[in-house]
């Protein structure tokens, strides 16, 4: 009688430099996972078996900051959470506002996952503010891309290419990020209103003269608007009393300095909140408890309707970036990717209840054979993240 089948534990590797992270793939056979903090462990498609476990949370602490230059570049396995409160002595800080931020993902990590917040309104993704990075590929070879400059042309893009990875093209090592001045104050106008009312009071701010910092519907009873605004401690009243005109006297939130106050003062006439109505938004991007939450992306024009049309439990909507986080029931995630690829976005499980069946992915994008023939450049014999894309490749 033939004894059942067994799988050996995955060795489990925690480099502490560069030439250890180059060592670990050299001397590894088989198949490499590579892992930080495990914020996003479950995201993308579920790892299949694999050999060994690259842990680069090792890697951590800032190389560089140039202030002058407003550039930093740090180990991957670097918190961001830690490093933003490094760079924030020069009044300076990294334009990346996700919600697991806080549950201490790593930057590395945030860029392979490809993970943003309201922000990327106006700043974009690490995908944009990325300028330089290291990564080790499946050979062991250590290469470079970009630099400390942030006009920088040289070489081949890698950093682009990784971000959104998953972990399937290579070890990102380092990164070198450009950075930000902290503006001197903040606040956030909170307009209850559902989401097609919401919708059409963003397409009148984002057409106004307002220059909002972020622009975001949260399904939290009927649903709120939040309009963010930063600026001078001069120049930012007047900016807000102007944009209360507009949304005709929206609840303020006024925040100094990125911190918040109990009795701020009153950037503007009509009411004033004391909580910070962002909390409750990096709450809803998590998803609620048994849910499924898929993060899409579509059109800003056509987003809302989607996202009425796919009916969430909870949801978080970019109504100026094109991009939501949707908590779904399990079952319902295979019909909302088929119905987010036929409007022409795109879409992503983030999180299953544990035991629940819930595709990671939707229907194959048209770009595929790029993708494949970009893995199989990079990593011929698929040692990295197996499954993170399945059933794509």
């Amino acid at each position: 009688m033939n004894s059942p089948l067994t799988h050996t534990a995955p060795t489990t590797l925690r480099p502490t430099d560069l030439a250890g992270v180059r060592d670990a793939v050299r001397d590894t056979t088989g198949r490499i996972a590579v892992a930080g903090a495990g914020s996003a462990a479950g995201w993308a498609g579920a790892l299949e078996t694999v050999d060994a476990v690259l842990d680069v949370s090792g890697l951590s602490g800032v190389i560089t900051h140039n202030p002058g230059d407003m550039t930093v570049s740090a180990h991957a396995g670097t918190p961001l959470r830690a490093l933003v409160e490094e760079v924030s002595e020069h009044g300076q800080h990294v334009c990346i506002d996700a919600a697991r931020i806080a549950d201490g993902a790593t930057l590395g990590g945030l860029v392979a996952t490809g993970d943003a917040g309201p922000a990327s309104l106006v700043h974009g993704t690490l995908r944009d503010l990325v300028i330089g990075v290291t990564v080790v590929l499946a050979d062991a070879t250590v290469a470079r891309s970009g630099g400390h400059v942030i006009k920088n042309v040289a070489g081949y893009d890698l950093a682009k290419l990784l971000h959104g990875s998953h972990g399937t093209l290579g070890v990102i090592a380092e990164v070198v990020l450009r950075l930000h001045p902290v503006p001197q104050r903040t606040a956030t106008l909170v307009v209850d209103a559902p989401l097609a009312r919401a919708a059409e009071i963003a397409a009148r701010v984002l057409e106004g003269p307002f220059e909002p910092a972020a622009l975001e519907w949260v399904s939290d009873g009927s649903g709120r608007l939040l309009v963010r605004l930063e600026g001078t401690d001069e120049a930012l009243p007047a900016r807000v009393s102007r944009l209360q005109d507009v949304l005709g006297g929206a609840a303020v939130t006024d925040v100094l300095a990125g911190e918040r106050h109990s009795e701020p003062s009153t950037p503007g006439e009509g009411a004033v909140r004391s909580e910070d109505p962002w909390l409750r938004h990096a709450e809803l991007t998590r998803g609620t408890p048994g849910a499924a939450v898929l993060r899409i992306g579509a059109k800003p024009s056509v987003l809302p309707g989607l996202v009425s049309e796919l009916a969430p439990d909870a949801a978080t909507v970019g109504l100026g970036t094109g991009v939501a986080t949707l908590s779904l029931a399990p079952d319902a995630v295979a019909d909302a990717h088929r119905r987010v690829h036929a409007a022409g976005g795109t879409s992503q499980l983030r999180a299953r209840p544990p035991g629940a069946d819930a595709p990671a992915w939707g229907p194959a994008p048209s770009a595929l054979p790029v993708l494949k023939a970009l893995k199989h450049a990079l990593d011929p014999d698929g040692r990295f993240g197996p499954g993170r894309f399945s059933p794509w490749m």
